[in-house]
This record gives C-alpha cells, structure tokens and sequence, in this order.
C-alpha cells in the first residue's frame, strides 16, 4: 500500500473545505494534510488546522506586499514539509510562477461555478443575478490566468426556482465538500493525468 499523498492546503476564510478534507482523511482518504498556509491572521481556518495538529504558516496583508516573496515563502515551507499537491480552499489569492513552477500540475483550485462560466472572485451571485438553470461546482489545476486551468472534475447544482443566493450558496458548498476530497482521492490513486492537449484524463 503507499503512503499517503501528502497535501499542503492553502486557506483564506472560514475554512470549511479544508475541514472537508480533514475529516474526509480520519475516514479513511489516502492523504495526509501536511501543512496550511493563510493568506489572513483572522481566518478561522488556522483554528481548524490546530484543532487537527496541523501546521499552520500564517501570512498577512505585509507580506504579500511582495507576492513573489510571499509565494516563496509558502513554497519553502511546503516544499519542505514533503507536500505532493496543493490544494487551493478558499484561497483568495493568486498563485504566481513562483509556486506554479514548484508544483507543476500539482495545485488545484476549487471554483463554485462551471468554468468557463462565471470567473471570479462572485461566481454564485452573478450566476444567480443572470437567471442560469444551472450552475455548479469546478475542480481544475491553476496554471497563470485565473480560472482557467485543466478542468478535472465538474458538478451541476441545479438552480431552482424558490432559491435565494444563499440557499443557492449552501447547496454549492455541500457540493464542494464532497467533490473536493473526491478528486484528491484520484489524484492520490494515480488517476489523473493531464494530456499533452492540455485536458485531464480520469482512469479507471
């Protein structure tokens, strides 16, 4: 059996798919979380993470004054922990070449919509103000232009009609926190491949 791949998340908020995660590895998921780093002191993440006993690299609004500074930083101490993959929950900030050239094809971002529909930083509320039926739920590798890397995996959350944005809200996260520790189990399984085409293969 291998050892668990180990995984280094990236955190800016609440933290509720990092928990996802957490809790999806103490049932049993083949990864081991590493190491979290947040991009903000205040993010209640960091306490999700010591609540674990995961290693916590906390930044701040100075330090990301320099991103290429910053980038390094967390590629350092990732790289040093032995991460295998990155995972992007609620990472508010862009990742640079810094880190992208560390970890080729290895970070992978979650986005609440069916890119390449909605980008951005208020993907559930313009999906919503623009009336779509449908909606939903992105895992892709970040590459350097937003949102826009290899696509892995991809959910529908249907719209309805007696919805608000934040009822839609909930039902896309529920989404999130089981598509999330679904993918990194493929990943940590060997299955996922990015093509020469540039799109990601899952094998059986």
């Amino acid at each position: 059996m291998r050892e668990p791949l180990k995984v280094g998340v990236l955190v800016s908020g609440s933290g509720t798919n990092l928990q996802a995660i957490i809790d999806a590895a103490a049932e049993g998921l083949p990864i081991e979380i590493v190491h979290v780093v947040s991009s903000r002191p205040d993010a209640y993440g960091i306490e999700r993470a010591k609540q674990a006993g995961i290693p916590v690299l906390v930044l701040n609004q100075e330090l990301y004054a320099d991103v290429n500074a910053a980038d390094a930083m967390i590629r350092d101490t990732l790289t040093a922990s032995g991460v295998e993959c990155v995972v992007m929950a609620g990472y508010m900030r862009k990742v640079t070449p810094v880190m992208l050239k560390a970890f080729p094809n290895k970070i992978i971002n979650l986005h609440p919509a069916l890119l390449p529909s909605f980008k951005g930083a208020h993907a559930i509320q313009e999906a919503f103000d623009m009336g779509v039926k449908v909606t939903g739920v992105t895992v892709h590798f970040a590459n350097e232009e937003y949102d826009k890397g290899p696509i892995i995996a991809q959910r529908a959350v249907t719209v309805r009609e007696t919805d608000t944005v934040e009822t839609l809200e909930e039902r896309i996260h529920e989404v999130e926190h089981e598509m999330y520790p679904q993918v990194l189990g493929w990943i940590a399984d060997g299955r996922v491949e990015v093509c020469d085409d540039g799109k990601v293969k899952i094998h059986e």
